[in-house]
């Protein structure tokens, strides 16, 4: 009932933020004299926040069709390496132009789809031949291809590390964001201890919940003051009828990110009050970014229910990675066995998602790699989404994760 009652809510949303757009339009079209009263503006610009907020979003593209290597521009096309049910491994090749170390970035499977790593790609083509793990919206996935959980995200990442040697003759560099920190650890580990070929040259690890008893954020409590079955009562939804996946046990989207626009309520605010500000003054260009930001904020993919229980139990509330009672597919992931692989550890000083301390533990549970080939870095004045986007992380940790690889290529 809860998705159902979804639906209707955001078909009724459609509609109006329709008409709230032609209202605008009709209000800015400089033909129109009530446009030019007092209160044309402000009614405009209001019209234009809330079609723009309630509209409704699918998947965004990444759009990075051609980037600066050196000083010149060198054509970028997507290719898709391999595709798999529930995601499929996305390549940035670059035309004509070397394509450098291989590197794959593990985008986050909670809730935003890996387009939220456009900035992180197109920090890293310059240097780098970049794939990325483009995860599936699971209510589009049909019942028949079975179930998707941890287990089946490491099965993944192995395959996707596999397929990159294969193509490339390199072991690829692994860089994963926030929450795939844990399985893109495993994977490595895994690796490691059966010295597969393919095992990552190096992984870095942003902002990732590798022990979530360090510093826990808001995040972490609402994991831990909640039984298991809460979360199965009260997160979990059944597909609609209207999609392909219909029938499927999902977390939807559209609670994580609700969840996500609370905790920080008064910011989201203060946004959409600057950008109505910027719409009332004629400050196109202004409001356009505030636009884009929400435009990839704003469009969320479910994730399938075994995959998020299976991350509340085994990562938020048992602490089985930093405990070492961390299995996949009945064997237990020796954190030790990672022996050649260096690892490095980003966190943000101000991250509200992943507390300080959460992701470098996974230096510490690596006593197997020489301490030469460990590195930790805290980004100063850096939130949880600054580790990876933004002027910070172009000008300041992109650069060292950047010399990390080279030292270690």
């Amino acid at each position: 009932m809860l998705y159902d009652a979804y639906e209707v809510q955001r078909s009724l949303l459609t509609s109006a933020s329709k008409l709230a757009g032609l209202g605008a339009g009709w209000l800015s079209n400089p033909t129109n004299p009530f446009g030019y009263s007092s209160m044309g503006p402000l009614v405009a610009a209001g019209l234009e926040v809330f079609a723009h907020a309630s509209a409704p979003r699918g998947k965004p593209e990444f759009g990075i069709t051609e980037i600066e290597v050196g000083k010149k521009l060198v054509q970028v096309d997507e290719d898709i390496e391999l595709r798999k049910p529930f995601g499929q491994l996305k390549h940035f090749r670059k035309v004509d132009a070397e394509g450098g170390e291989p590197l794959l970035i593990v985008a986050p499977m909670s809730g935003h789809y890996a387009t939220l790593l456009r900035g992180t790609v197109a920090r890293m083509l310059p240097r780098h031949d970049v794939f990325i793990t483009d995860w599936r919206d699971a209510k589009l996935v049909p019942v028949s291809e079975g179930s998707f959980d941890l287990d089946d995200y490491i099965d993944y990442l192995i395959e996707f590390s596999q397929a990159i040697y294969k193509r490339t003759g390199h072991r690829p560099h692994m860089l994963a964001v926030c929450q795939p920190s844990v399985p893109a650890y495993a994977a490595t580990a895994i690796m490691n201890a059966s010295k597969d070929p393919a095992r990552p040259r190096t992984l870095t690890m942003m902002g990732g919940p590798v022990d979530t008893r360090k510093a826990p954020t808001a995040v972490n409590t609402l994991a831990t003051q909640r039984p298991h079955a809460w979360f199965q009562r009260n997160v979990i939804a059944t597909v609609p009828m209207i999609y392909p996946g219909h029938g499927r046990k999902v977390y939807p989207g559209f609670l994580q990110l609700a969840g996500f626009m609370t905790m920080n309520l008064g910011s989201h605010l203060v946004s959409h009050w600057e950008m109505f500000k910027h719409l009332v003054v004629g400050d196109d260009e202004s409001a356009d970014a505030t636009r884009a930001f929400y435009d990839e904020y704003l469009s969320v993919c479910d994730m399938t229910s075994e995959f998020y229980l299976q991350t509340v139990d085994v990562v938020f509330q048992r602490h089985l990675l930093p405990e070492g009672d961390f299995e996949h597919r009945g064997k237990k992931v020796d954190p030790k066995a990672i022996k050649d692989t260096p690892l490095l550890a980003i966190e943000g000083e101000r991250d509200d998602i992943s507390g300080i301390g959460q992701t470098k533990a996974g230096l510490d549970l690596a006593s197997g790699l020489p301490a030469a080939k460990k590195q930790y870095l805290l980004a100063r004045d850096v939130g949880h989404y600054g580790i990876f986007n933004g002027r910070k992380w172009r000008e300041k940790i992109a650069p060292v994760v950047e010399k990390f690889i080279a030292a270690n290529s």
